[in-house]
């Protein structure tokens, strides 16, 4: 029997919410304040706390502050009758799981307490499925296994768990795309379905009316009804890529499906109850863009209540060869190629690029090389990478040397290789020219070009 703290100075409110949860078969325990809260914490162990917001000498965002101190894993509930952004991210700072209004919707608050006890039991799970990708690469499509990565995929299957919004934020190219999709298949809601829509993608006249949908006759080309996304995804998730590309105008009807769960379509006159998990992503700094009130504040928290930052790929260089094989072997296997390896030096090089865009930018080098690769080996020369450091292969030919060591007869290959194929550009295809340009003979040449398959 799971036990449950309650803690309310409203005399009223504490004997609501103990009568509601002891008829669902919860073990409560009420504290009138605080402090008694804290004293009760320290002697018993509890699988939820649910606390008020505004209580006398401690209010509640101390007191998630302080239990949290030594009661780290239970989960919190707080509850208010001022509800405030400001509040709400302060509340979710210290370790809250959610907040509510007090005159929330009865059934909505027990399935809420529903996830946060599951929450609770899955915590104990969180060691062990950690332990168990340490020595795998991959979380759903999510590639990789550096420090970082694992914590990500901890915190996936955390909030998988759960219908609370979710905010991906981090570079692009960074695969934002590929968490929700993480999180949406290892949820309850896995069933049903995920729909993505990129909110910077479609112009603001024609976005509204696909994320509501439309009524027959609303304006010029609408010639019959049509269910937006929101509706399509009805008991699923959406994810909405690039949110802070979402027009004011928009954010606030946004606001409202979040409020309400429920939508109307343009031209329509009657509301539709919809059931959707919301998933955002963004590249950009919300919390500044509140600040410039270019994105609305109250949105932008009812968005972020837990929030995932996926790293940039040179944060996380560890997986580079990971990632390089995966889409090596893609790629071959797409163009049909008989390629065997990616030499060392190829991976040496990809490791010293900064990446500016990301896990995309490495695919499509990848994806590029292998396409051109006319060899059994995808060498350097063939890896187009434009950022300045590294665009060229001469960049890494100094004193550096690989931590793992290096196959010598592979790199010297490599370097003759290319140095031929430079020379020959150079002379215009005469091998005669080529071989004075080079200071060796024709027959050395010729000699060379056999050896490295040049013919």
């Amino acid at each position: 029997m799971a036990n449950i703290l309650i803690v309310d100075d409203d005399n009223d409110m504490r004997e609501f919410l103990e009568i509601m949860l002891a008829d669902e078969g919860y073990e409560v325990t009420c504290a009138k304040e605080a402090k008694q809260g804290l004293g009760l914490c320290q002697k018993n162990k509890f699988d939820l706390i649910i606390t008020d917001l505004r209580m006398p000498k401690i209010d509640g965002i101390e007191f998630i502050k302080r239990v949290k101190e030594f009661m780290p894993e239970t989960p919190v509930i707080l509850i208010t009758g001022y509800a405030s952004p400001e509040s709400a991210y302060a509340a979710m700072q210290e370790g809250a799981v959610d907040y509510v209004e007090k005159n929330f919707d009865v059934e909505e608050f027990k399935q809420l307490v529903r996830e946060a006890m599951a929450k609770k039991g899955a915590r104990a799970e969180d060691v062990e499925f950690l332990k168990d990708i340490e020595d795998a690469y991959r979380f759903g499509r999510i590639i990789g296994k550096s420090k970082v990565m694992l914590k990500v995929y901890g915190l996936i299957k955390k909030v998988a768990q759960t219908t609370t919004n979710v905010l991906i934020n981090g570079e692009s190219g960074t695969g934002k795309e590929l968490v929700a999709e993480a999180i949406h298949e290892n949820s309850q809601r896995r069933d049903k379905p995920f729909v993505t829509i990129n909110c910077g993608g479609i112009p603001e006249t024609l976005l509204e009316s696909e994320l509501f949908g439309y009524m027959k006759g609303s304006f010029s080309g609408a010639y019959s009804d049509k269910p937006g996304l929101f509706e399509v995804a009805h008991g699923g998730t959406i994810f909405l890529d690039e949110i802070g590309e979402l027009p004011i105008s928009l954010q606030v009807k946004l606001l409202r499906v979040i409020q309400t769960k429920i939508i109307r379509r343009v031209g329509g006159s009657r509301d539709i109850k919809v059931d959707v998990r919301i998933i955002s992503a963004t590249n950009q700094d919300l919390r500044e863009k509140s600040k410039n009130k270019t994105f609305r504040e109250d949105l932008f928290y009812r968005l972020n209540v837990i929030p995932i930052h996926m790293p940039p790929l040179r944060k996380r260089k560890q997986d580079i060869p990971i990632l390089t094989q995966y889409f090596f072997e893609k790629y071959s296997k797409k163009f049909g190629k008989k390629i065997n390896k990616i030499s060392n030096y190829a991976i040496e090089l990809l490791i010293k690029h900064r990446f500016p865009g990301n896990v995309r930018e490495l695919e499509n080098i990848i994806e590029r090389s292998v396409a051109l690769e006319t060899s059994n080996i995808v060498l350097p020369e063939n890896m187009i990478i434009s950022d300045e450091e590294t665009s060229d292969w001469e960049n890494i030919m100094d004193t550096s040397f690989p931590e793992k060591g290096l196959n010598l007869n592979e790199q010297l290959a490599s370097i003759e290789r290319t140095f031929i194929k430079k020379a020959l550009e150079k002379a215009n295809g005469s091998r005669t020219k080529a071989a004075e340009l080079l200071q060796i003979s024709v027959d050395s040449l010729r000699y060379r070009l056999e050896k490295l398959d040049l013919r």
